[in-house]
């Protein structure tokens, strides 16, 4: 039923598919969509979740020495595999002519969680600096997939190596431990 959504998002905006639409190009019945899910905002909300999670981040685990490595050695393996180079395209329509600005704002979102997700950390709990940070890099990601149709033919690894955009990458992550580093201890009781 995802890739039936995909499809549609392609073809029209979101605005005009109906439960109809994606069972019939999934080729199931309505009973099995609402086994799944409620309407089709939670499967919106469960596709793009899905999209989001399977692109590469930079490991939790990797030293500060190392985050440049990190960052270019994650670029090329998406850049350089089909299945992601896909997911992007898909990523890209939640920022396209056929969204809507709740899509967009769940794209933002479900990009924030996925982050914050590496440290096991929520957005309630980082300090401001850090909060501004993830914003701005969320809202940045969205800005380039809004772009992507434009640019994904002329884009290289190196790119997405440049060192202004490492910085950006290095930065969060940096901003991400440190405030994980401050992180009030939880009491168990």
């Amino acid at each position: 039923m995802e890739n039936a959504f995909w499809a549609l998002l392609r073809e029209r905006p979101y605005g005009k598919i109906t439960v109809t639409d994606i069972v019939r190009e999934a080729g199931v019945n309505r009973n099995s969509f609402y086994y799944h899910f409620s309407g089709l905002p939670e499967l919106a909300d469960a596709t793009i979740m899905h999209a989001v999670e399977s692109i590469p981040i930079m490991d939790h685990a990797t030293t500060a020495e190392n985050l440049r490595q990190e960052w270019q050695r994650t670029c090329i393996v998406a850049f350089n595999d089909p299945q992601m180079r896909k997911q992007f395209d898909h990523l890209a329509l939640l920022a396209g002519p056929h969204s809507t600005i709740e899509l967009t704002e769940a794209l933002r979102d479900f990009i924030r969680l996925t982050l914050l997700g590496n440290f096991d950390m929520d957005y309630d709990h980082i300090d401001l600096s850090t909060r501004i940070l993830l914003d701005f890099t969320a809202g940045g990601i969205v800005g380039v997939l809004r772009d992507w149709p434009n640019i994904e033919h002329r884009l290289s690894t190196n790119d997405l190596t440049n060192p202004d955009i490492a910085t950006v990458a290095v930065n969060l992550r940096t901003a991400l431990d440190s405030s994980e580093q401050h992180r009030p201890v939880q009491s168990l009781r």
